[in-house]
Order: C-alpha cells, then structure tokens, then sequence
C-alpha cells in the first residue's frame, strides 16, 4: 500500500507515519530521485504553522542533505507560495509540510516537482517503495553531503506573486474586506495582498501559536468571518484553509459563497473575455449539478474528475483547460499558478466586482445550485462497510429512485476511515430521505451505530 494519499502523505504527528524517522528517510528517497547532471539537486522546503512542523522540517532537511541534496528553508509559506519558488529557484524539487485544513495534531508531506506540479503516481508509488524496503539508501560521501540555509525574503516574493495575478488597471480603493488567515501558513500574506492593492484589511485568524491553526477559523469554517463580516459591513470576507490554498468567501450579507459558485463566476468572465480555454472548466464529481447546467446553458461544458486536486490538474493540463477546481474552494487558475491558490483566486472574483461595479452578493450567485446533502460517516478499524450486501442494497435502492432526476456518490476518504455519502436532486425531501438512508446502512456496517 502507497503511503501517499490523495494529497501526499498525511496522518496524525508522531505516529506512523508522520514520524521524525519516517520523513527523514522519505527525504532520503526523494533526494535520490533528484536529477544530478548541474551538480548538487536544490529542495525547498516550506510548511505551515503547527507545532509538529519544528519536528519534520529538521527530519526532512538532514534527509535531503544527507543525500547529497542542497536544501533552502522557507518557513511558514502557503503550499501555492511553494510551488511557485520551486520554479522560480529552479529548485529540482519542492517539499510542503502541511496537513491543509485537518487539525494540529496532523501534518503531511506534499512534493511537488520542478515544473511547480505534484509529483506523479508512479514516482510517488517508487518513493513510498523504497521508503518501505529493508534496501540501503544509498548516502552522499562526506565531501559531497548538501548544505541547508533560509530564504528571508520567500513571503515577499510570493506576495508579489499573487498580486501581479490583479490586472494592473483596477485597485480595492474603497472596499473593506475581512481577510481570514485560519492562523496558518497565509497569517503574514493574506492581509498585505489586500491591503497592499487598497483595501481597507480587517484580519482574523492571524495568531499562530502551534495549536490553533484551522481551529474554528478558515475555509473550513466560515461562520464567525460571516459574522465579522456584517459586524463590520465590509464589503467581502476572504477565508483561506490552514496551507492557503482553497478559498471560501461571504458576500456583505453574510452568505457564504463556495468553490462552484467562485468556478462558475471566473469561467464565465473569461468566457466574455475570450480568454477562457479549454472550452468551460474542470472539476470533481462533488461538485453541484447546477453549475453544470448553468454552464451547459452557455455552450460550456464541465468535465468531472475523481476528488482532489491533483486529478483535477492532470485532466486540465490534458484538456487545455485554464479554470478548474473543487466545490471545497481549491480552485486552480492555470494562467498564474500550477496548484490551488486561494489568494489568486480571491483576487479574480474581486476583479470582476471592481470592474463591474456591484456588490459581491450581486455577482456571487453565478447559478442555483439543487440541493445537496453530505453526509460522512465514520467506520470502525477493519471495517469495510463498502462490501457490506446491505450497503450495496441501500445504493441500488437508491440510485434507483434517484434515476434521471439526480445522483448518488459514495466514497472512501482518501485521508481517514470515513465514507462519505453525497445525494444530490430536483426534490429537496428527496434528497435528505435518500442520504439519510444510505448513510445509516453504512454506519450500520461499519459499526458506528
């Protein structure tokens, strides 16, 4: 079994296998794979703000140098900021220690190649190969081991970054906007994007103290940016995910507005534009049927991948297509970045708002979504409920009565022992009675009830 995920690897800190050991000996492996012709292979490493992180990055550095690899340390950075460096250094590899929005008591290690994307599946499967053999690493002699120094100056070119995705024309002059930084890797970034272009900044979420990142802040949980939002009748919320990139934004009302709303409103402004390629815009499964009505109404199309990210860039890159991403808010706009980038992303709906003039609620609800339900259900070790006759039962039962007027999606996290149950639908009691009943029959098997 790989060790990497759907998102490299992850799991909680200090236990297998998000272990000091672990990484290092990753590192290792990785380090190996490094090309050798210019010399010594150059790695970055960058990471966010939870406390295991002053673990992992000595564990990954010694790796990496002992390997003959030369290693610059960025520090807090989010994972797009990463990526970016790694091309811009002309690094040979890029190295994230996060576990995006999970708690603190996780952590991962995401790796990105020299081209700024994540690395394939069968270099990933080579890695996690030897990680796992008994075979000597090969190590560099003594006159060959790699050296490691920081980079001081990585959030400002990174900043710089994100803001030349702004046309150069517009500026926030006039708009206040409350910026959410769930006190990870974007604490220092995220406000000074905004600011720096004009905005009036309210930060939140800007106090990392190891522990607190994603803690009732963030993408993942927008309620209280909603609520600061009205409380200070800004014009916009902006709230990013513990490694920055996934984006979730409230309109001045409070609403909060998703992935597939912010997907449907840059598609369709680079359509008008003439910019848009590929034809319309890649995203998973998750995402709501209502987008893919909206833009089949406009002679767009919406090409479904499998959950994550990294599928959603593969079938981008393989199409041509420029926009993408997820309902969850990880949108990838191909024309500035090679990964997720909440800011960048943030920064393309508010140049359509200062270009058109209204008010984010006027542009936000790009299309009506139908309803949907999600339902994630937790299952005991061992377990595989997804086996289960009953489970199986329940979704032909209900794939049936869903038949021409919606959908069943059903699936294990890539991540942790959890399935989760999607329904989508036309008839809204429909939709709930449906999700509730295959939700059960899962709980029910995988002895959770």
């Amino acid at each position: 079994m790989s060790l990497f995920g759907t998102d490299g690897i992850r799991g909680r800190a200090n236990t297998e296998p998000m272990t000091a050991s672990t990484a290092l000996r990753v590192a290792q492996a990785v380090g190996t794979r490094l090309p050798r012709d210019g010399g010594r292979p150059l790695a970055l490493i960058g990471k966010d703000t939870r406390l295991s992180g002053y673990m992992l990055e000595p564990a990954l550095t010694a790796g990496l140098v002992s390997v003959g690899v030369d290693v610059v340390l960025l520090g807090p950075l989010p994972t797009p900021g990463v990526a970016m460096l790694t091309r811009s250094l002309r690094a040979d590899l890029g190295v994230v220690l996060s576990a995006s929005h999970n708690p603190f008591e996780d952590n991962g290690i995401k790796l990105f190649g020299a081209d700024g994307y994540k690395l394939s599946d069968g270099l990933e499967a080579e890695i996690s190969a030897l990680v796992r053999s008994d075979q000597p690493i090969p190590l560099a002699a003594a006159a060959d081991l790699g050296r490691a120094r920081r980079l001081d100056d990585a959030q400002g070119r990174y900043l710089e970054f994100v803001k030349a995705s702004f046309p150069r024309r517009l500026r926030l002059d006039g708009l206040k906007i409350v910026v959410d930084a769930a006190h990870g890797a974007a604490y220092k970034v995220a406000p000074a994007v905004f600011y720096e272009l004009g905005a009036d900044v309210v930060a939140m979420g800007v106090a990392p103290d190891g522990f607190n990142i994603n803690r009732d802040s963030g993408a993942t949980a927008p309620q209280a940016l909603a609520a600061r939002v009205q409380a200070e009748g800004a014009d916009l919320g902006v709230a990013v995910d513990g490694d920055a990139d996934r984006i979730i934004l409230v309109d001045e009302t409070g609403a909060i507005v998703d992935g597939d709303q912010i997907m449907g409103l840059i598609a369709g402004a680079a359509a008008a534009a003439g910019s848009l390629r590929g034809g319309g815009l890649v995203a998973t499964v998750m995402s709501n049927l209502g987008l893919e009505r909206w833009l089949h109404a406009r002679g767009l199309s919406l090409h479904r991948t499998r959950v994550g990210d990294r599928h959603v860039v593969e079938a981008m890159r393989a199409g041509g297509f420029n926009v993408g991403g997820e309902q969850s808010g990880h949108i990838i706009l191909a024309d500035h970045a090679t990964t997720g980038d909440g800011l960048i992303a943030a920064l393309q709906f508010l140049a359509v708002l200062v270009e058109e003039g209204r008010r984010a609620s006027e542009i936000a609800r790009v299309f009506e979504p139908v309803p949907q339900r999600l339902k994630n259900v937790r299952y005991s070790a061992g377990a595989d409920p997804m086996a289960a006759a009953s489970v199986q039962a329940a979704i032909t039962a209900a794939e049936a009565e869903l038949a021409g007027v919606g959908r069943l999606l059903i699936r294990k996290s890539g991540t942790e022992p959890v399935i989760r149950v999607m329904v989508e639908g036309d008839d809204a009691a429909l939709v709930q009675r449906t999700v509730d009943e295959v939700a059960a029959a899962v709980a029910t098997a995988g002895g959770t009830t």
